[in-house]
């Protein structure tokens, strides 16, 4: 006896993946129903590649009663009109959006990194999918910090276009093409050229002069993490379509050799170590696209602090980042909570 699930906003990028991985982990589903705005209502979309077609149905009119988990990755507006509507009908809700992912009575949750925290989930029947940078980034800290405790956090984002939704990654494919063909380059998503640029902006900017995605990683780390651990972020938008990657310099509490780190990193549930100090041995954010693992490379001492260790981590933000991350979420719920059969 399988779960009824609902994958609201199943138009866009995440929630295509939200169905792809659905039907690739198998998830126990006796029924699933892809769910959006009114402009989608009647669409057909593929579930995986089960060879099923789903009908997009009218979140404005959909009944949640009788349905078990609801996948939100719907953006923040939407979430915050229909997501109380499907917890108050007894539908569990995991969103993607960062509505409330610091709501002190919703958990925030990463499978690997705090899964007891789900145990909350019953005060307003509501689970939060943190940010796409932070999902990664603990994923990585975790297995280290239960080593040799993390005191502080520097980490430096190159974020995909992805990031910024389909429109994002129309306008990096647009400007590229535009600056072969010598037509004039427009930025309508983003606040500069993204093509063949960088752009030290995602999200916008708050008094202290760091940006709401820098912010995110900072209160997040700290809620799934541990509240002591001290963060500083740069985040940076990068024109690569799918997958984000950091570097992350690390100061400890207790000793940490960089050997001890890796054999850490080799064994720890989510990650990949790949770590070869020669060409090409390390992972970049194209090897990593359609995959479920965390990849860390480049791990070594950072001899300017005591007890200090620098790495790369490579994920996709599409996967790890939101899509599998809510599934996975979905995969403890059940397990804890909801069992059925």
């Amino acid at each position: 006896m399988g779960y009824r699930v609902v994958v609201v906003g199943a138009t866009g990028n995440v929630g295509r993946e939200m169905l792809n991985i659905l039907a690739e982990r198998e998830f126990p589903c006796d029924e699933i129903a892809a769910v959006a705005s009114p402009r989608s209502t009647g669409t057909e979309i593929e579930f995986g590649e089960t060879g099923k077609m789903l009908k997009v149905k009218n979140i404005e009119h959909f009944d949640f009663t009788g349905w078990d988990i609801a996948l939100f990755a719907a953006g923040s507006g939407p979430t915050k009109e229909y997501a109380p509507k499907a917890a108050s009908q007894g539908c569990v809700v995991i969103d993607n959006s960062s509505l409330y992912r610091m709501d002190p009575d919703v958990p925030l949750v990463v499978p690997e990194v705090n899964p007891d925290a789900i145990d909350g989930y019953k005060a307003k029947n509501i689970i939060a999918n943190p940010n796409c940078s932070t999902a990664q980034m603990v994923v990585a800290l975790k297995p280290l910090h239960d080593a040799a405790k993390i005191k502080r956090v520097v980490v430096s984002t190159y974020q995909s276009v992805s990031g910024a939704g389909k429109a994002g990654m129309d306008e990096l494919f647009e400007q590229s093409r535009a600056i072969f063909v010598g037509d004039p380059v427009e930025a309508k998503k983003f606040t500069k050229q993204i093509a063949f640029n960088v752009i030290p902006h995602i999200d916008v900017f708050l008094e202290d002069g760091s940006t709401k995605e820098e912010w995110k990683m900072v209160v997040e780390t700290k809620k799934i993490l541990d509240p002591k651990v001290k963060v500083q972020a740069t985040c940076v938008r990068v024109p690569v379509f799918v997958g984000h990657a950091e570097a992350i310099s690390l100061e400890f509490e207790d000793e940490l050799s960089a050997e001890k780190a890796q054999d850490i990193l080799r064994e720890a549930p989510g990650c990949m170590l790949v770590d070869k100090h020669e060409d090409g041995g390390y992972v970049t954010p194209v090897e990593c696209v359609g995959d479920s693992a965390t990849y860390i490379s480049r791990v070594r001492d950072d001899v300017t602090v005591d007890n200090g260790i620098a790495l790369w981590c490579v994920s996709d933000n599409l996967r790890k980042g939101a899509a599998l991350n809510a599934v996975q979420i979905a995969e403890l719920l059940g397990r804890r909570h909801l069992k059925k059969g």
